[in-house]
Order: structure tokens, then C-alpha cells, then sequence
């Protein structure tokens, strides 16, 4: 067992949030994942708790929540172990990472959900739709393999969307408004952030790609 104390974290809360990611049998380390085949990865996943609502509906396909801050990710993996939905891991990894966490064209489903917009434009590079990671992203989706990506900054959503176009991705689905569109109920799991943000009246926008 993880000593909390053992890690160099200033706040207590925090140490023993890490202690419980490390402590959980659903939970890993970057260097601690075996590189499997997995249905449906969520990156950028902060609670995870997006992923475990997923999971649970769809039993019969197999989950990873990836975020590169374990004190979040956490939360989401006690909240599947205490619901018993054993069809889903947390790793704790980069964001640039992913290519080593899964085998090629092994990915059913790529979700990117609520990322770091990253607004100013020198940091542009950082921002998780850039063509470098859609590179990574087309290598590790299956035969009709989809990317889809919710998000509530329009100038980030929009960015993405021409990104996707540039780089010869088909748009199979598309909402500026996700809770007033017609689109599959899954989508419309919200994650954390997201219900406080609907309740400050933001709009979700989502759009689903597959290479072509």
C-alpha cells in the first residue's frame, strides 16, 4: 500500500488523493499500463466520471479514462469500483503519450472531451486537436475508428473543426448545441465541468470525425 506521505505534495487533501489512485486496482502508472487493444479511450478525462457512465451502459465494450493528474482521475475509479463496472481503467499519462498506451488501429472510439483551449495563439501547439495529435490519433483508431470532441469555447471548437478539414478527416456528425440536438443520449453524458458549466449557461458543441 501507497504511504500518503511518501509524495511531495504540500496539501494533505492532495496527498491522500494520490495515495487512493495509487491504491486502486483499476488504476495505473504511464510505465505500469500493458499496451492492449481498448474500445473507447477518453483523453483529458479529469474525473473520469464521463467514461464510468459510459462504461456502464455498455458493458460489453472496454474503457479507458487517461489524465495526466491522478487526484482527479481518482474520483472516477472508486466511483467504478463501488458501482462494481470492472470494463474500465484509469492511467495516469501525457496527453503526447498516447501512441504508446494501445497498440495501432486497435481504438473503436476516441473522445476528447472539454481540453485546455489554450487561447493565445502562440500556444497553439498545445492544444489537443492540433495536427500533430490528430497524426497520433489516425494511427491509433480502427477501420471507421471516430474522434469525437465536446467542448464549450467556441473559438477552440471552431479551430478544431478546420483542423480536421485541413488534415482530410470526414465529418460524420456535428451540433452547435449538443443538449438541443437530436444526436445519441451517450454524448449528452455530461462530464463534470460541463454541468456546471450548462448551468452558467455556456453552450456544448460536439463533432464526431473518422479518417478517411
Amino acid at each position: 500500500m501507497i504511504n500518503p506521505n511518501d509524495f511531495v505534495i504540500t496539501r494533505k487533501r492532495k496527498k491522500y488523493k494520490f495515495a487512493k489512485f495509487s491504491n486502486a486496482e483499476n488504476c495505473f502508472e504511464f510505465d505500469e499500463w500493458q499496451p492492449q487493444a481498448i474500445d473507447v479511450v477518453e483523453l483529458g478525462a479529469g474525473t473520469g466520471l464521463f467514461s464510468v457512465e459510459l462504461a456502464k451502459r455498455h458493458p460489453e465494450r472496454t474503457f479507458v479514462a487517461i489524465d495526466v493528474k491522478a487526484d482527479r482521475l481518482q474520483k472516477g475509479a472508486y466511483a467504478a469500483l463501488e458501482q462494481d463496472i470492472r470494463n474500465i481503467f484509469f492511467i495516469r499519462a501525457r496527453a503526447d503519450q498516447i501512441g504508446e498506451l494501445f497498440p495501432a488501429h486497435s481504438v473503436r472510439e476516441l473522445w476528447l472531451t472539454f481540453a485546455d483551449p489554450y487561447p493565445k495563439k502562440r500556444s497553439a501547439g498545445r492544444r489537443m486537436s492540433h495536427p500533430t495529435y490528430l497524426q497520433k490519433y489516425a494511427s491509433l483508431l480502427g477501420v471507421d475508428g471516430s474522434f469525437i470532441i465536446k467542448h464549450d469555447n467556441p473559438a477552440f471548437f471552431h479551430w478544431s473543426l478546420e483542423q480536421l478539414v485541413e488534415a482530410g478527416w470526414k465529418i460524420n456528425e456535428l451540433s452547435f448545441d449538443l443538449h438541443q440536438s437530436n444526436l445519441s443520449e451517450d454524448y449528452k453524458i455530461m462530464t463534470s465541468y460541463e454541468q456546471r458549466w450548462i448551468e452558467e449557461g455556456r453552450i456544448t458543441q460536439l463533432v464526431r470525425a473518422t479518417v478517411q
